[in-house]
């Protein structure tokens, strides 16, 4: 179980991430890589990039092994402002610190193996091997992260419009309990189910929310209690709209906006470009961007430019209508909450 104890001023100080952090995308997409779960997401990623490669993950691999403690050197908060960033701050990482976390590292391997040779001259300072760790985390970025970058932008952005929302509508209660159900928010104490007990005492430092779209199942929080705190947690896939919700006949929503428009406000879901729209609703790509429009101009869809692309976002209208909400005569209204699967009401 991993438990985060928040103070008042800890609430004060919560932020949601700007944008993806390339060094933490990096590191967890090598567990998706040799991680055969997840296949509609991640398995037509998993085949492209594994094409590209070009020997990087055996060097990784040393340092990172599929489950367990890896160093935190590794996902500095630098790695926010991008790769070269990112890669800077490892450099610069002190000695001392880089030899405790890879004696970690070296104590947790099953069986007791040892580092290889070229890690052990990591631990003890030596430059050649950086140069090597280097280039090999550039490389497998190159391969394996930077095709898909857009497309990660506009999942983690798709996320905090959601946590956003909770933000504005109820302040860092509500924010915190808005995030996907892998966490759990029972004041003053954020719980996760963990593969080992931590209890992360965060004593008015506050906690940076970085959503990653690489992030499955469990979220992740830095081994070392004493730096500045971080919880990675998983944003939302969605492939496909739901079957049968805009089926001609079937639904009442359908109906009123006509059963293409139904798709459409039904595939931005949590969010998406007007290229994903079209994948999930089956239409053009000129169809989704006039539909999109429709739905925009109607109040049910906010329409944010990131980069090169549009990101699509329910306003809580739209949610509503999607979700078939609205107070029901004779009822007491309903107070809204959020979900990963956007707002809706208890």
């Amino acid at each position: 179980m991993l438990r985060i104890h928040f103070t008042g001023d800890d609430l004060a100080a919560v932020r949601t991430a700007a944008r993806p952090d390339a060094l933490w995308e990096t590191i967890l997409s090598f567990h998706r890589l040799r991680d055969r779960r997840g296949a509609p997401v991640y398995g037509a990623w998993r085949s492209e990039s594994r094409a590209r490669l070009n020997g990087e993950t055996r060097l990784l691999g040393a340092l990172v092994p599929t489950r367990g403690y890896f160093p935190d050197f590794l996902t500095p908060a630098q790695g926010l402002d991008g790769l070269d960033a990112g890669l800077e701050a490892v450099r610069a990482t002190p000695a001392a610190r880089i030899h405790a976390e890879l004696s970690l590292l070296a104590a947790s391997r099953p069986g007791g193996v040892p580092l290889p040779g070229w890690a052990r001259d990591l631990a003890e300072g030596r430059e050649e091997p950086f140069g090597r760790l280097v280039g090999a985390l550039r490389g497998y970025h190159r391969a394996a992260i930077e095709p898909y970058w857009t497309h990660i932008e506009a999942r983690v952005e798709a996320d905090r419009a959601v946590r956003g929302r909770a933000l504005l509508d109820g302040g860092a209660d509500e924010l915190l309990a808005s995030l996907p159900p892998v966490l759990r928010w029972r004041s003053p104490v954020l719980e996760a189910d963990y593969p080992v007990d931590r209890e992360l005492h965060l004593e008015g430092r506050g906690l940076l929310l970085q959503p990653s779209y690489f992030c499955r199942g469990t979220p992740v929080v830095l081994r070392d209690p004493a730096l500045p705190p971080v919880l990675v947690y998983p944003v939302a896939h969605t492939d496909a709209p739901a079957p049968g919700v805009c089926e001609p006949g079937s639904s009442p929503l359908g109906r009123l906006v006509g059963h293409t428009r139904c798709a459409v406000l039904r595939a931005i879901g949590h969010g998406g470009t007007t290229s994903e729209l079209a994948r999930r609703a089956g239409v053009s790509l000129a169809s989704a961007s006039q539909h999109a429009g429709v739905l925009r101009d109607a109040g049910l869809v906010v329409t944010l430019r990131q980069g090169s692309s549009v990101l699509h976002t329910l306003t809580p209208l739209g949610a509503a209508l999607l979700h078939g909400g609205g107070a029901q005569p004779g009822r007491q209204p309903q107070r809204r909450r959020y979900t990963r699967n956007g707002p809706v009401t208890s």
